[in-house]
């Protein structure tokens, strides 16, 4: 604990955050906990978790809360999951239904465990989210799929408004902070979600180590292949277990990768300190 707490005084000030509170925020809390459901907003350590939930919103995440992927940065638990919730698709729709989400954002842990990595259990979620709320847009944030293009396609075919696959990082730390991933995979992803359909969508942390011209290759990567959004965030580690920060960038600089993702050629850029992958995502189905 006394790790945590020095770790934390270490942060500069731009990164400090509040703690989240307030009735909106005790709403949304009671509701995913009374319904039996999962948010990347708690189980990733989210620093907007408190500036979401107050405005009503969170991101889903299905198929349990144990991902069968071990990655260096992130924070929710690994091992062996426990079979997928056959019910959980109506429940996560009813339960957008009683928040009244007008733009549903779902994202789900890795299932390496299943023959088909989830993906019949996330068709069925955004199709049934779809019927019980046929108002709300719905944003996915999916695996890689092992690549499988008849398994990205039942995403697709379920017709979500916006489907985002994180790189979360520049090609060379690829292999030493994402277990079981590939640069290319990923892009491959994007690529074909971007040439069937929707809004592709992608985004990056920083402070992992990174150059900056690894960071302008990794945008040109990600147009190149149909991206339309793309998010920047700091990386912050969960644990002292995780990989550490290298360098805390400053808000001048994630504004200057804002600026020049626009002028490559993305539709949104969002790009701060404490950005995620969700973070105001009703704006980008606009893309």
């Amino acid at each position: 604990m006394a790790h945590l707490i020095k770790d934390r005084q270490r942060l500069p000030g731009w990164m400090k955050m509040n703690m989240p509170k307030g009735e909106s925020y005790s709403k949304v809390k009671n509701l995913v906990n009374s319904h039996g459901l999962h948010t990347i907003c708690s189980s990733g350590n989210c620093p907007d978790i408190g500036e979401c939930w107050n405005r009503g919103t969170a991101t889903f995440m299905i198929l349990g809360n144990i991902c069968t992927r071990k990655c260096k940065f992130c924070a929710v638990p690994n091992g062996r999951p426990l079979p997928p919730d056959e019910n959980e698709p109506e429940k996560l729709a009813e339960s957008v239904k009683i928040m009244g989400v007008k733009h549903c954002v779902i994202t789900s842990v890795d299932r390496d465990d299943l023959d088909d990595q989830g993906a019949g259990i996330w068709a069925r979620t955004i199709t049934e989210v779809k019927r019980v709320n046929p108002d709300t847009r719905i944003e996915v944030l999916i695996p890689d799929f092992r690549g499988k293009t008849e398994l990205i396609q039942q995403v697709i075919d379920a017709k979500p408004e916006v489907i985002s696959h994180n790189l979360e990082t520049v090609e060379r730390l690829t292999p030493f902070i994402r277990f079981a991933s590939k640069y290319r995979r990923s892009l491959d992803v994007i690529k074909y979600v971007a040439e069937n359909y929707t809004v592709a969508k992608s985004g990056i942390m920083l402070g992992l180590g990174e150059t900056h011209e690894e960071i302008l290759q990794t945008m040109d990567d990600l147009l190149e292949a149909g991206c339309k959004v793309m998010t920047i965030g700091q990386y912050l580690a969960p644990t002292p277990k995780h990989m550490p920060v290298v360098e805390y960038i400053h808000p001048d600089r994630f504004a200057e990768y804002k600026k020049t993702g626009l002028e490559k050629g993305f539709k949104f850029v969002e790009s701060s300190p404490l950005v995620r992958s969700s973070y105001r995502a009703e704006e980008h189905v606009n893309a």
